[in-house]
């Protein structure tokens, strides 16, 4: 059966207290919820049946057999979250735009591989702390290394590529780091100056994902959204018309450095770490450099916001769930931009191309199968609906999250019954089952909220479906499950009871997930016969 974990009020209301508002740009409201999640073995997470709580069996005399029996050895990171935590991770000024800024040399590195940082401030010298992000009994990070004082220099102004609008910050590096003893995991390097405070994120990434839930971090999104140097992937200085056709990992993240990882990434991470569950870390150039690093993985779970897919990264996820491998997707517009990678002079996959128009994209004519548009676009579609078994369709919306199929495993515990509410979980973009497009069977809607969204009427749907290899892959459906985790704190009217039932419900999943394929004991229940999903699209260009 699935236990009932406690959600630690005082440990929550704690984080919340200690987190400062994001900048306004963020599309979702700054996410920070925390859960003390029981600790849930597979053998435990196995027992779930596919349409609600099981019932536990216990062989006699297994108590007075407890004690002669040594414990069994604890999943990493269960042990690491035990160790003591601070909330001294936290911006407390972030000064004027360059006080202090910077960025590292690779997006992720292994365990005591050394990496680069490149530093400009205002003030005469700085120093680094590197905070591992976690539970940490509610303060959310633990300083794991501090540089000392490191002499500062304002380092020279943006680079620039005409043609493709890419902006590099083409500065000297400033230290070596070598992160020895730094276990996996999601680090925000924090970047302290007299002048002012900012983040440098980074992955310590896992050598090996076999038999664990891989935490899978979106940084090409958060590269496609970076306006530093006034150019990203969707605008310039005039708009969509002059936006960059290519943007580099060259270059520091805009506003404080991770608002994309605070927003989208922070509080499932959290959650996740306290779950009790194997994990392991990869980011979406791991998996375009290395596919087979989900050799072996018990899951995969891709985090808030992840938009932007290279073709190595879509056949990684499609390989590793025909292997068995479960999928979950937390947020919304999953793998919907097709991108390509190019090298720069810190290295390889440095360069995120995408035209958003094919036949803009050089390779349109040469090589269609790479040109750099919306995957489910000509010359060569391929809906991301294949795999995420929803298709986006349309932004902005704000509508309550309606369950519509409250018997699935995913709601146990949570107390939902058919019909049952939650305001303002749906938005700001969505997905839904859509029979227009291909989706696997068989697939089974779990919730199918009602909303209008540029004038259409139409559904936002959580959908859950089974393979021939067993893998269960799970869509929220909306981007606003993640910021649910921050309960009233994530605005938009959600509250309390929508972040007891996604906390509730995000366990459910990581916890049967991590157990093994999860379609050989909890089966997708088809039935879009009774749902009757509309066919055709309110489609808008997503943000």
């Amino acid at each position: 059966m699935i236990t009932k974990v406690p959600v630690d009020r005082g440990s929550l209301c704690a984080l919340r207290r200690g987190v400062g508002r994001l900048p306004a740009r963020s599309v979702v409201a700054v996410i920070a919820g925390l859960v003390t999640a029981a600790l849930c073995t597979a053998s435990c997470a196995s027992a779930v049946n596919s349409h609600g709580p099981g019932t536990g069996q216990h062989a006699s005399g297994s108590a007075s057999k407890a004690g002669k029996l040594a414990a069994p050895a604890q999943p990493f990171p269960v042990t690491e979250n035990k160790k003591p935590g601070t909330r001294a991770w936290q911006i407390t000024d972030q000064g004027a735009p360059d006080a202090i800024e910077g960025y590292a040399d690779h997006v992720s590195v292994l365990p005591g591989q050394p990496f680069k940082l490149y530093v400009s401030t205002t003030a005469a010298s700085f120093g680094v702390q590197a905070y591992r992000m976690g539970s940490y009994q509610g303060s959310g990070g633990r300083l794991v290394w501090s540089s000392g004082s490191v002499p500062g220099q304002s380092q020279p102004a943006a680079g620039f590529a005409a043609g493709v609008n890419m902006v590099t910050a083409p500065w000297r590096p400033s230290l070596t780091v070598q992160p020895t003893a730094w276990p996996p995991g999601a680090y925000l390097l924090k970047l302290v100056a007299s002048t002012g405070q900012r983040y440098v994120p980074i992955t310590v990434r896992s050598a090996s994902t076999a038999g664990a839930v891989v935490i899978l971090q979106g940084v090409t999104t958060w590269q496609a959204y970076n306006l530093w140097g006034g150019y990203d992937l969707y605008s310039g200085p005039s708009g969509f018309a002059d936006r960059s056709r290519e943007v580099s990992f060259d270059r520091p993240y805009a506003d404080n450095g991770a608002q994309w990882f605070q927003s989208f990434e922070q509080a499932p991470i959290a959650l996740a770490e306290s779950s009790g569950v194997p994990l392991a870390y990869e980011t979406d150039v791991d998996i375009d450099q290395n596919p087979s690093i989900l050799n072996g993985s018990r899951a995969v779970i891709s985090l808030g916001h992840d938009e932007y897919y290279s073709a190595p990264m879509r056949t990684a996820l499609l390989d590793a769930r025909n292997a068995g491998t479960n999928i979950a997707f937390l947020g919304a517009n999953a793998m919907y931009r097709h991108i390509r990678y190019a090298s720069s002079a810190l290295g390889a996959d440095r360069i995120e191309i995408c035209y958003k128009d094919a036949a803009e994209d050089p390779l349109y004519g040469k090589d269609n199968s790479e040109t750099t548009q919306d995957w489910r676009d000509p010359p060569d579609p391929r809906p991301e609906s294949v795999i995420t078994g929803v298709y986006y369709e349309c932004n902005p919306v704000s509508a309550p999250y309606v369950v519509y199929d409250p018997g699935n495993w995913i709601f146990a515990g949570t107390g939902v019954r058919k019909g049952t509410s939650f305001p303002g979980m749906v938005g700001p973009e969505y997905d839904r089952v859509n029979p227009a497009a291909p989706i696997p069977r068989p697939m089974e809607v779990l919730a199918h909220s009602p909303l209008t969204c540029a004038g259409v009427a139409s559904y936002s749907d959580s959908g859950y479906y089974t393979t021939p290899s067993g893998a269960g892959v799970f869509a929220s459906g909306t981007m606003r499950w993640v910021c649910a985790m921050r309960g009233p704190s994530c605005g938009h009217g959600v509250g309390v009871a929508a972040e007891d039932f996604v906390d509730r419900a995000t366990l459910n999943l990581l916890q049967v997930f991590a157990a093994g394929p999860a379609g050989r004991t909890h089966p997708a229940q088809d039935n879009l016969a009774t749902v009757h999903p509309v066919v055709g699209s309110a489609n808008s260009d997503p943000s």
